[in-house]
């Protein structure tokens, strides 16, 4: 069946029929070009379909069938859809934004590091020493013993104690020991 419109305007009964004619072969090929992305391809037809709504002398022309014309219309649209979703950030559902690690920002470190640093500074020297080797070195019970010329049990207090006494100037950073 031929689809060769001969009104000046494009009825609905006119676009119907070409809808039920082509929209099915339309509707499979932009499913192919959306890879398989049903609602995508329904809204490519539909946005064809408007075209040719918009375009009555695409359908009126001398060619035998309008269905060409569709898959043309239909593929650019497809191209431009694609085109324009990589020009955009890719979007991110709900759940992987529930699920995302929160980092604070930049202001929030430095005011935290200010903090930790004046909270060490009042703390002895010794305590310092061994929060130093134990902590921000990485050093294990016994290296830290070693470096600094104590036994290993004194360092574990002093880093117990270390930690209480930093507990207590930052109370917001660790829970109380008790």
């Amino acid at each position: 069946m031929t689809t060769a419109l001969r009104t000046p305007r494009t009825t609905e009964t006119d676009l119907a029929q070409v809808q039920r004619e082509h929209g099915g072969p339309l509707y499979a090929f932009l499913l192919r070009l959306c890879d398989g992305d049903r609602q995508r391809a329904e809204d490519l037809v539909q946005e064809t379909f408007v075209r040719a709504w918009q375009h009555p002398e695409a359908l009126r022309s001398a060619h035998e069938s309008v269905r060409p014309w569709l898959f043309t219309v239909g593929r650019r649209l497809a191209i431009d859809a694609r085109r324009a979703r990589l020009a955009r950030p890719a979007e991110v559902g709900g759940a992987v934004l529930d699920s995302a690690r929160v980092c604070a920002d930049h202001a929030e470190r430095s005011a935290a590091t200010l903090d930790v640093r004046e909270a060490v500074a009042t703390l002895s020297p010794e305590h310092r020493a061994v929060l130093l080797e134990v902590y921000f070195k990485g050093a294990s019970v016994a290296e830290a013993a070693r470096t600094l010329g104590i036994p290993a049990g004194t360092v574990k207090s002093r880093a117990y104690y270390a930690l209480r006494a930093l507990r207590r100037v930052l109370p917001g950073y660790a829970p109380d020991l008790r």
